[in-house]
């Protein structure tokens, strides 16, 4: 079950995330706002292969300090690649949606 205080502090982050970036996004869409971040290429059309590689950057930023993954480079084109440190447990659907805002609690920690 999840705590309290954890929701309040995700609720508080995805407030803060949603006036900043307008609109009520989910998590796949703060998934998507880190992924383009950590791309550093800023707003831009991305083709739908690239919007799954986007995705993918921001899991593995976002449970890199859990350990599951590590960045390995960039290409030449500036797309960051991850190699896998552990593998995921096997997690139920809430116990990954928890995980999942845990890293992004984290990411965020330092901005908000």
């Amino acid at each position: 079950m999840i705590d309290s205080d954890f929701e309040k502090k995700w609720k508080e982050l995805k407030s803060k995330i949603e006036i900043n970036f307008g609109g009520d996004l989910d998590i796949q869409g703060i998934l998507f706002l880190i992924g383009v971040q950590e791309l550093g290429k800023g707003a831009q059309e991305f083709t739908k292969d690239q919007k799954l590689d986007i995705m993918h950057i921001a899991i593995c930023r976002i449970l890199e300090p859990f350990g599951f993954y590590k960045l390995s480079h960039s290409d030449q084109d500036g797309w960051p690649y991850y190699e896998t440190i552990k593998p995921l447990p096997n997690l139920k659907s809430g116990e990954q949606l928890k995980l999942m805002k845990q890293g992004i609690l984290e990411y965020f920690g330092e901005i908000y």
